[in-house]
Formats: C-alpha cells, sequence, structure tokens
C-alpha cells in the first residue's frame, strides 16, 4: 500500500468545507435471528480497542445472549488482562491434543466466555487438512452455544489482521478524534476495500467530547473513502465518550461496566449493544462454524 498517497488523499480532502460532506448509514431496526460473528478492528493501537471489545460483551451477554471473545492479537494479546483472569491454556494446547477446546475457554465477569487463542494464531495459517477439520469438529463439542462472537483483532494492516477481517462476517472499525487515528483507520478500510474486496463496514468512535464530534469524524472518514476507494457501505455503530472511568477500570482489571455500571461510557456500551442486537443480519453465513470455515479455508 502507498501510504505516502493514503495520507495525502486524506490531508487534501479534510481541507474542504465540512458541511459538504457526507456518509451512508446503514442503520437497520431487526432483531438478530442468527448467531454473529464481529470483527474488531482499529488502524493504529492505543484507541481503546480491548476496553470495548470486553465491555460491549458483557453488555450483550446482559441483554440474554451467548457471548464468547476471541483475543486474536498475537502481539499484545491482554482480554485477560483487562479482564483480571490468567488463562492456563491457549487454542495452541487444543492443536497440540493436550487439551479440548471446553478445557481452554474461560468464564468471565458478566457471563461472558474468552478463547484465548493469541499464542495460536500463527499456526492457524499452516494447519493440514486433518487438523483443521479437528478443529471445526471441536466447535461441535461446546457444550454451550454461542449467539454473538467478538474478535479483539490486532492494530495495522498485517496478513493477521486481514486473515480475521475476511473471515468474519461484519468489519467494524475503532478510531479515535486523533488525526493519526483517522488516517489509520482509513488506510485499513482502503486495504481492506482495494485488495480484498470488502464494501461493509461499520464504526465506531471512542472517547468523543460529543455525539456531534463522532458522528463529524465518521462524516469525513466516510466521504473521503466514497471519493477515494468508490462506493462503500458505511454503518456508523455509535461511539463512547471521554469518560475517566474506563482508565480507572483498566488499572483495577475489572470491567467498567461491573465497577462504574452509570458511567457515561457505561452508557455507551449499552448503547452499542443494542446497536449491533437491533442490525439485520444480511444472511446466514454469519455462524460460527461458517467463520471457522472461513478462517481454516475448508
Amino acid at each position: 500500500m502507498n501510504q505516502a498517497a493514503t495520507l495525502k488523499q486524506w490531508k487534501a480532502f479534510c481541507s474542504l468545507d465540512g458541511t459538504g460532506l457526507n456518509g451512508g448509514n446503514g442503520n437497520y431496526n431487526a432483531t438478530v435471528s442468527n448467531p454473529r460473528v464481529l470483527c474488531f478492528s482499529s488502524g493504529k493501537g492505543g484507541v481503546g480497542k480491548t476496553s470495548i471489545v470486553t465491555n460491549l460483551a458483557i453488555a450483550i451477554s446482559k441483554m440474554g445472549k451467548n457471548v464468547l471473545v476471541l483475543d486474536a492479537d498475537l502481539g499484545l494479546a491482554n482480554v485477560d488482562v483487562m479482564l483480571g483472569i490468567t488463562p492456563k491454556y491457549s487454542i495452541q494446547h487444543v492443536f497440540s491434543g493436550e487439551r479440548s477446546l471446553s478445557d481452554i475457554i474461560m468464564r468471565g465477569p458478566g457471563g461472558i466466555r474468552l478463547l484465548p487463542a493469541s499464542s495460536g494464531i500463527q499456526e492457524l495459517c499452516h494447519l493440514n487438512e486433518s487438523e483443521k477439520l479437528f478443529l471445526l469438529n471441536e466447535f461441535d463439542t461446546l457444550e454451550d452455544p454461542v449467539d454473538v462472537m467478538l474478535i479483539d483483532n490486532a492494530a495495522g494492516i498485517s496478513d493477521t489482521v486481514m486473515y480475521f477481517n475476511m473471515a468474519s462476517q461484519s468489519r467494524v472499525i475503532i478510531l479515535t478524534p486523533e488525526p493519526t487515528s483517522i488516517t489509520d483507520a482509513y488506510a485499513l478500510i482502503k486495504v481492506l476495500s482495494t485488495r480484498y474486496m470488502v464494501k461493509e463496514f461499520s464504526i465506531i468512535v471512542n472517547w468523543t467530547s460529543s455525539r456531534q464530534e463522532a458522528y463529524k469524524i465518521f462524516r469525513q472518514l466516510t466521504a473521503v473513502a466514497d471519493r477515494f476507494l468508490g462506493f462503500l457501505s458505511f454503518n456508523f455503530l455509535g461511539h463512547i465518550p471521554k469518560d475517566m472511568s474506563i482508565p480507572k477500570s483498566v488499572r483495577q482489571q475489572k470491567p467498567a461496566l461491573e465497577l462504574f455500571p452509570e458511567s457515561r461510557a457505561c452508557k455507551g456500551f449499552r448503547q452499542l449493544a443494542e446497536n449491533i442486537l437491533n442490525q439485520q443480519v444480511k444472511t446466514s453465513d454469519g455462524n460460527i462454524k461458517f467463520f471457522w470455515k472461513n478462517l481454516l479455508r475448508l
């Protein structure tokens, strides 16, 4: 990817009058009828992605859904750190036959489950056919159903980031109002749309002063993408306001939804959960087994 050209496109377009910007909004008002797999990515690190994924998982769980979180950040796996739990095993132990999938899935706060896969992510790309089928069959042995699976992806545009995005049903891009976060989010969208033909994205703007600020950033991002990347479909999934309860909860290694349930940020998490559950599932290809078939290329 020509990053210099990408940044030039973004900076040139952001000099336009903001009143002429407009982005697509694909909000739906339908009930989820199929299992969902959502992959959360960001152009750069430090945008609060893991905090959003963990708290969002708890919010969805409290709405009566069975939620599984997959920690897919190979370099900075920290979902377990954020939740204050210590995994004994990872998906690598499933590959070796030492443990079953049920053995490595951990119970987290708010009734969520965590699949600590990070240390085995690279091996996913190098399994032979029999190993892939074995892993796929492991998912059939899970006793508890999965209604929603949230993937905490790594930041950036690496092959692993693309790997999980392409296997998922929905791609959620998280960014903040910082210029570098916005340009890197655009770069990620550019790679996914031009190299991998992804045409639909959901956007979350984190750490904002107001919904108006978040939506303005969303419109800027989608407008520059429409201009330079062709027609894409964008959904403003929501925003999380600036709230010091988030860094406090991170330091205490407990979810904000458990420590500060009435905070502004937690109200934002609950609204995001409602928005996700109210989205229309356009295809039946969102189930968990379909995700793993895609991921393992079966």
